[in-house]
């Protein structure tokens, strides 16, 4: 980290088929060693599935997914005189979307469906209508929260 100043924030191109900012980060997140064909081929094929699947508009039912996915409140290690606390803290705006991001690729990785659209599509849909592993990782986050709200006194 710079002591310096803020990193400047990356200007970040919508993608081709769909125009939107939200879904072009998805896809670079699920890129693997700079191969950007390959990440959109399994993004755009994962969003056929689900609209095949959900008759709705796939950019919705991703929207909703990510909605679904993101946390409200998150636990940050606080040291106080020499004991540390996990101190609950809302999350920022950007924050909640990478981590929704983050967890939903993370789900999908740990699927076991044959190919990674098959994972993709299963994640994005079970994450739709609230089960999976992503919402089921956004829970945790929450119950972990609610467990250390007494400590709510050492945000800083």
């Amino acid at each position: 980290m710079s002591r310096r100043h803020r990193a400047e924030k990356r200007e970040i191109i919508p993608d081709a088929k769909y125009g939107d900012v939200v879904l072009s980060k998805f896809m670079n997140s699920v890129m693997y060693a700079g191969k950007k064909s390959a990440a959109e081929a399994i993004v755009y094929g994962a969003l056929d599935d689900v609209e095949q699947r959900a008759r709705q508009d796939p950019i919705g039912v991703f929207h909703q997914a990510l909605e679904n996915v993101m946390p409200q409140i998150e636990v940050r290690s606080r040291r106080v005189g020499g004991a540390t606390y996990q101190v609950p803290v809302e999350v920022r705006t950007e924050r909640r979307q990478a981590l929704a991001i983050r967890w939903l690729i993370a789900a999908a990785r740990g699927r076991n469906e044959r190919t990674m659209v098959g994972r993709l599509s299963g994640e994005l849909m079970d994450a739709f209508n609230n089960r999976g592993n992503a919402v089921k990782k956004r829970e945790d986050t929450h119950r972990m929260a609610e467990a250390n709200r007494a400590f709510s006194h050492y945000r800083w």
